[in-house]
């Protein structure tokens, strides 16, 4: 159930939450609102003609502070049950000045950026200490090569952001690059729309497009409240148009949130179902049931499941996961489980994440034995004859606490540092771990 209308006591955790071993899992697991899905589909419904619900709306911190952000910019937002119901303001935010704080979520930094560069207010954005940390560089060039006026309040390529009236653009074409963060490409494109001349706007990518179905994504949803972008490789052109609201939009389960269970299934007997997101699934990180197949997992589909059950082995790969960065983190807690050496490459973004995911993964996974290897943009793991107990420290990071809790059932206890952190994306996480692993006999 949605409780942000009335604040609820907030869950106490321990500083540390211990996951005690554990022989089998199995089970099937209702999954919570993709987030990327959830904060995309608010941002458009706000930016709509119409008023929008939507259904399995995620219920997290990413989405109360894109929520909280649409509201102070003036949007009516509804908030029952499992639903949302939006009252779109039809491309003109009604607030012209605000001050918006936006925690660690960089979905809501990078697309509110660009949705607020042409909005013709003044507005600042701001985040916790690790959001200044993370570059937006890119689309501040892109957004003011169309003439926006961004500027740095703090160190440049970095925000703080502050944001000045601006005149529609009058370019009809802009490049921005994306071997950093595909966000930055998404927040254009769903910005484009509303600020093109009467003739398109053409985003061009040169290079590297990194997280690619994550654009796909983007456009999909674009799609769904009416607008079409056509798109030739790392070209696309966005008509002048407004949003129109589909009326009522049923977002997907988080298919990287699926990633733990379906790992668990391969690791822990299985099997695990999850439910949400399955073949017929707009997500690319349902492509992390296939890297499991590929260590011996045994994979079942249906259009919106997907189940695992351990094979005889679990054996070592060498994948490219640039294209399933989130699910990556948990391929490489599953590495502790495979014959041989797994190395994981194309995850150079890693860094730029809640934390360096890259060096936090590399030291958690040393504390159970493995041994690690890194580069810029690759992770190798060899894993030990046995899991030790251990510690993890999970830098703030909700994927980091998730993939983790997964070691014990390597035979000893795993202590997961600052558990909370997992209400980033989903709250509920450690209660159905719990309710699907059997405690392993003494």
């Amino acid at each position: 159930m949605i409780a942000y209308p009335q604040a609820a006591e907030p869950r106490r955790w321990p500083q540390a939450l211990t996951i005690e071993p554990f022989s089998r899992a199995q089970g099937e697991v209702r999954l919570p609102g993709s987030k990327s899905i959830s904060n995309r589909a608010l941002l458009l419904a706000a930016l709509a003609s119409g008023t929008t619900e939507l259904q399995r709306l995620l219920e997290a911190d990413d989405t109360r502070v894109m929520i909280a952000a649409l509201r102070a910019l003036g949007v009516a937002i509804h908030l029952d049950d499992e639903s949302a119901t939006i009252v779109g303001c039809n491309g003109s935010f009604p607030a012209r000045d605000g001050e918006l704080h936006l925690g660690n979520s960089g979905t809501s930094m990078r697309s509110l950026t660009a949705a607020l560069a042409f909005a013709g207010g003044r507005y600042r954005l701001d985040g916790v200490a690790r959001m200044r940390e993370r570059p937006i560089g890119e689309l501040v060039d892109a957004l003011n090569a169309l003439g926006a006026r961004i500027s740095y309040v703090g160190k440049h390529g970095y925000p703080p952001l502050q944001i000045e009236p601006a005149a529609l653009a009058v370019r009809d074409s802009v490049e921005i690059k994306g071997d950093v963060s595909s966000q930055f490409v998404s927040g254009l494109l769903m910005a484009a729309p509303l600020v093109a001349p009467p003739t398109g706007l053409c985003v061009q990518v040169p290079g590297t497009l990194i997280s690619q179905p994550y654009v796909a994504l983007t456009l999909a949803l674009m799609q769904r409240f009416g607008v079409e972008v056509e798109r030739a490789g790392q070209q696309f052109v966005a008509p002048r148009a407004g949003y129109r609201s589909p009326g009522t939009y049923a977002i997907e389960g988080d298919a990287s949130s699926a990633s733990y269970f379906l790992a668990l299934g391969a690791v822990a007997g299985g099997p695990v179902r999850t439910v949400g997101a399955g073949s017929a699934s707009v997500q690319g990180d349902v492509a992390f049931a296939n890297l499991l197949e590929r260590m011996g997992a045994k994979v079942q589909w249906g259009r919106d499941w997907i189940e695992v059950r351990a094979g005889s082995t679990l054996r070592a790969v060498d994948a490219d996961v640039s294209a399933i960065p989130d699910a990556a983190m948990t391929a490489a807690v599953a590495a502790l489980f495979a014959q041989g050496r797994t190395v994981l490459r194309g995850i150079g973004p890693w860094r730029l994440k809640e934390t360096d995911r890259i060096a936090a993964m590399a030291t958690e996974l040393g504390k159970l034995g493995a041994d690690v290897d890194s580069g810029p943009d690759w992770l190798s793991i060899h894993a030990p004859a046995a899991l030790g107990e251990a510690t993890i420290d999970t830098y703030d990071d909700h994927r980091i606490a998730m993939c983790f809790s997964l070691a014990a059932a390597g035979g000893a206890p795993v202590h997961i540092r600052d558990p909370q952190c997992v209400e980033k994306t989903f709250p509920g996480y450690f209660d159905e771990l719990a309710r699907l692993t059997r405690p392993q006999a003494a």
